[in-house]
């Protein structure tokens, strides 16, 4: 049995010209046999597609060569042939040049209308399919997904993928403002005029590592944050990420998402972090009602390892350790109820201690070593450092929680797994170079945001319009 795929051109008069896309020959003998088969499709929506590329460019290209010129229609001077990638396939399309008009002055003699069209030689369609997989997972299995559903041409591979990713993360990035080192603009009169906003923003930073690719051994930082609306707000969280070490605009990036959530200078906004020097120097100065709070989990991870040495102190002065076991509870119950003074002054009692207990028990037994009364003194150092660091982040942690209010990033933690775990890490041991980690983050947080359609928009005004006025039509 024979089948014939015809495309049927309706000209503005109204006149039908008709030609054949696809002729296919089908027997019906076995079940695997009924309906179109993958690589038959393909075929079909590869020969539509060039049917209706051709007709398209010739209608343009004979519209600029009949525009008239001092009375008759611009002169040709030779044409070349230039490769349109698509969704359904290459497309060779035939490209002629045409001599400037005379009445007035041009830098070239001649110019192709096809390539003032096709300004890239990539279909929107396909970059945006190309970004979207290859943010999800990796380059080459984008590259291999495509190819199995889509008539795409066999070249296409993992540095193909890469590259428009790449490029439309580059371009992005254009978009992206100056940073400044103050994003607090007007004055508290002009401030106390604004609408009341519906509630508070909370936002919460951390940081992962991945692989680095010119230093094999070694790993590069990564920071990722989510916003989270108010609870009675509809709207869902949003995410963004960055290269420490390689961005140059984090505090304009960040600025960017609170204004994309709607964020006011008279709203109270969150922010939630480890205390690490990068992340708090993020934070300062983008909204004068801005509250920092240091992350309870990593205040009782480290008193946590604390409590460890301190239980093995307890096989060699019983008393000495369980008074060390009750001065880190004091400093635990201080610092949850945000008292910052009595919490500095336990810690600092506990490093003498821990101080006096090395040098009373080498006296005691010369003959041992204690190496983990070292690391017990040093952990208490670098306790007291990082609360004298951070000890304006420090609120009270209990009325927070009675209040409902988020006193740690766990929230986070799902948002390293999704940014950066889930493509850069896991099951994968991808090593990355800072900018291709930096630009790959901006594509997949955009898709996790569901932002990326808007990108595609803002670029080509056309994106998508017409599916979109189709899918109305139809519902």
């Amino acid at each position: 049995m024979e089948f014939k795929v015809q495309l049927v051109v309706v000209s503005e008069d109204g006149r039908e010209d008709i030609e054949e896309a696809v002729h296919l020959e089908k027997e019906f003998s076995r079940i695997e046999q009924l309906g179109l088969t993958l690589a038959e499709s393909k075929e079909i929506l590869k020969g539509i597609q060039k049917g209706i590329l051709e007709r398209r460019t010739k209608a343009y290209v004979n519209r600029e060569h009949c525009r008239e010129c001092r009375g008759g229609p611009r002169r040709k001077k030779g044409h070349h042939d230039l490769t349109f990638r698509t969704l359904f396939g290459d497309v060779r399309l035939r490209s002629p040049r045409l001599h400037h008009c005379r009445c007035q002055d041009h830098d070239t003699e001649t110019f192709s209308p096809l390539v003032r069209l096709l300004e890239e030689k990539v279909a929107p369609e396909f970059l945006y399919l190309e970004t979207k997989w290859a943010s999800l997972v990796s380059y080459g299995m984008s590259a291999n997904m495509l190819k199995d559903v889509l008539p795409i041409d066999e070249k296409l591979n993992a540095s193909t993928v890469r590259n428009h990713l790449l490029k439309v993360a580059v371009r992005e990035e254009a978009t992206l403002g100056g940073e400044q080192f103050s994003f607090i603009e007007s004055c508290p009169r002009d401030w106390a005029r604004l609408p009341r906003p519906d509630g508070s923003i909370t936002v919460g930073i951390d940081g992962g590592y991945v692989r680095d690719w010119v230093s094999k051994k070694s790993h590069f930082e990564v920071i990722v944050g989510k916003s989270v609306p108010w609870r009675s707000s509809n709207s869902a969280p949003k995410s963004f990420g960055f290269v420490g070490n390689y961005d140059t605009k984090p505090k304009r990036r960040l600025f960017e998402l609170l204004l994309s959530r709607g964020m006011r200078m008279n709203q109270q906004i969150t922010f939630i972090s480890d205390g690490a020097d990068n992340l708090r120097d993020l934070q300062i100065y983008l909204n004068p009602q801005a509250e920092h709070v240091l992350d309870w989990f990593h205040i009782a991870m480290r008193l946590t390892v604390l409590g460890l040495y301190a239980k093995g102190v307890i096989r060699l002065d019983r008393r000495v350790g369980e008074e060390m076991l009750e001065v880190l509870e004091r400093i635990r119950w201080y610092l949850w109820h945000g008292n910052l003074y009595e919490a500095l002054r336990w810690i600092e009692s506990a490093e003498w201690e821990a101080e006096g207990l090395d040098y009373e028990l080498e006296e005691r037994h010369p003959e041992q070593s204690y190496p983990g009364l070292g690391k017990l003194h040093k952990g208490i150092c670098e306790f007291k450092t990082y609360i004298e660091r951070n000890g304006g982040n420090v609120p009270n942690y209990g009325e927070r929680r009675r209040h409902g209010e988020v006193i740690s990033t766990s929230f986070v933690e799902s948002t390293v797994n999704a940014v950066v775990s889930k493509r850069f890490c896991k099951k994968q041991q991808m090593r990355w170079t800072p900018r291709g980690a930096h630009l790959l983050l901006r594509t997949r947080t955009k898709i996790l945001n569901d932002e990326l359609v808007e990108i595609f928009e803002l670029r080509y005004p056309g994106f998508r319009k017409e599916s979109s006025e189709q899918e109305k039509m139809a519902a």
